[in-house]
């Protein structure tokens, strides 16, 4: 009997932890469910931001994936891994949490829409924390699925520092792209903080010494992707020229259908055999 598929998410937002019902929240909320329901298997990671209520939504923390420390810029990070289950869907998310980034600390801005000054760094956790963390597990997938732009370095660690991995050699990443962007530009030090053992100073030569804002860090995204999905129908113009001169394969946005994206995973992985 073959073994069934496996799909990775990362997606920086799920309804319901994340309350408003936007249509990429809701999109990250029903794709896992939806793939589970072709006899695909899961597993779904995003932020544990900080008005995500652990209480009502009984996270709880899972002590044999945490502990693990992730340096950046010579600090060390505890990275923290807590799960919780949407019971109507039978399915689990992983949240990447760390009381310095995410703790008591709303979305990417705070309550006067102030994008937060360290959301470079929080994106580069988010990444590497959910890498480690499916390595950890020992979970081998087929599709890797990035919604969302904190989730855009996955990626560029994926083929460089992770290329080795045998969880991930033969894994195709689908970068999803939405209309959801960010305004405070990363500082021109960003590109160097990419940097750890695998990842060179040429792997991101692209974004080095710039300040690089959300077109950069999505162009970077799409180079080191394998294919690209548009979540909806306003995405950045400029993006989606860069994506279709990349020659990868593309999913046009197609309303709130889901048949399509299982289509469109199913055919990387049939032209990869």
């Amino acid at each position: 009997m073959n073994e069934p598929n496996r799909i990775l998410f990362l997606a920086q937002e799920i309804f319901p932890y994340l309350s408003d019902e936007t249509p990429i929240r809701l999109i990250n909320r029903r794709l896992p469910e939806y793939f589970q329901g072709k006899g695909w298997e899961t597993r779904t990671f995003m932020p544990k931001f900080g008005e995500i209520n652990e209480r009502r939504n009984q996270l709880h923390e899972v002590i044999r994936l945490s502990g693990m420390n992730l340096i950046i810029e010579d600090a060390d990070h505890p990275l923290l891994i807590k799960v919780a289950s949407i019971q109507t869907a039978r399915i689990q998310i992983y949240f990447i949490d760390n009381d310095d980034y995410f703790g008591r600390r709303k979305g990417i801005a705070d309550e006067n829409g102030v994008e937060h000054p360290d959301n470079d760094e929080r994106c580069i956790f988010f990444a590497r924390g959910a890498v480690e963390t499916v390595k950890k597990l020992r979970w081998t997938p087929n599709i890797i699925y990035c919604s969302g732009w904190m989730g855009a370095l996955a990626p560029l660690y994926l083929r460089t520092a992770y290329s080795d991995t045998p969880f991930f050699a033969n894994s195709k990443i689908v970068l999803s792209l939405d209309d959801s962007e960010f305004k405070a530009s990363f500082n021109s030090k960003f590109s160097q903080k990419l940097l750890i053992d695998g990842v060179s100073a040429n792997d991101v030569r692209s974004i080095d010494g710039f300040q690089v804002g959300y077109e950069e860090l999505m162009r970077l995204a799409i180079d080191y992707s394998d294919a690209i999905v548009l979540s909806t129908p306003n995405v950045n113009q400029h993006l989606l020229n860069y994506a279709q001169t990349s020659g990868k394969p593309i999913m046009p946005y197609q309303g709130e259908g889901l048949d399509c994206y299982a289509d469109f995973c199913n055919s990387l992985l049939d032209n990869a055999q």
